[in-house]
């Protein structure tokens, strides 16, 4: 039986980790536009690689489903790239939390009924996640392990609580790599590891959308006053996810991988720190 990748959300990122993680193995590409996944199909199958595609909006659990059968027709589901969601400029802070919170607890929890054993999943989570103030003990262990319906129904995520739209992609970010955190116990008695790239500014459409929009000057003094003074590209990210999902990777799960080229250092202890 063949194994099969699933690329939720196939740009830039989505991508370039499955070119480092698919040969030889079935690629389903998925995206809310099939335009999108039919193009990014086009790019790899040019480049060898045998694809399928289909149509998913992640805020939807009958959609999440539709798509956990259309792989599981294909064969063993062995890995799940999901790098899908809305960023603070494209989004209301409600549809943030449901796209990038509610979502991705969605398609954790059912691939992680599927995963097959040795299989691995890789969550694109955000550095803005790192750039949230320490949450209490309770507000973690809510993100983490409330059921995935009631998500969205937790007091401090209600709507005139959480009225900013950075402010919501930060939650929904930590509350990413919480939520892999607390899955891969799960996945792990499926023998299946899961985990969470937190990248900084990488220069994908998403990246140049922020670049062009209302945090412009902040994005570019992000990239000037970080130590490694540039902006990450694709294929990095892909590098850290190709041994998340590898055999070197084994060890690994339940983890958030920082690669933000030191914005959040230099945010926290250097001279990007907000001025008090």
């Amino acid at each position: 039986m063949n194994d099969v990748i699933v690329v939720i959300g196939p740009g830039s990122i989505g991508q370039a980790i499955a070119r480092r993680v698919s040969a030889g193995k079935k690629v389903l590409l998925a995206d809310i536009h099939i335009e999108n996944a039919k193009m990014a199909a086009e790019v790899l199958s040019n480049a060898g690689f045998e694809t399928e595609v289909a149509s998913v909006d992640i805020s939807s659990r009958a959609s999440i489903q539709a798509l956990v059968r259309q792989a599981s027709s294909m064969g063993n589901v062995f890995g799940v790239i999901h790098a899908a969601g809305v960023s603070p400029s494209q989004a209301s802070p409600q549809a943030i939390l449901k796209v990038d919170l509610y979502g991705t607890a969605l398609i954790l929890e059912e691939f992680g009924n599927v995963i097959a054993r040795g299989g691995s999943c890789v969550v694109i989570a955000s550095q803005s996640g790192h750039r949230l103030g320490p949450l209490s003990i309770e507000h973690s262990k809510a993100l983490a392990t409330t059921p995935t319906e009631e998500l969205l129904a937790l007091p401090f995520l209600a709507p005139e609580v959480v009225t900013d739209s950075l402010n919501a992609y930060q939650l929904s970010k930590r509350g990413n790599s919480l939520r892999v955190m607390a899955e891969a116990v799960r996945w792990g008695k499926r023998g299946a590891r899961v985990n969470t790239i937190s990248p900084g500014i990488i220069m994908t459409p998403l990246a140049n959308d922020e670049l062009r929009g209302p945090r412009a000057e902040g994005y570019r003094r992000m990239l000037e006053l970080s130590p490694a003074g540039r902006a990450g590209t694709p294929d990095e990210v892909g590098s850290v996810a190709a041994l998340l999902m590898g055999a070197d990777g084994a060890f690994i799960t339940g983890s958030d991988f920082l690669m933000d080229g030191g914005v959040t250092s230099s945010y926290w202890f250097g001279e990007l720190a907000p001025q008090h």
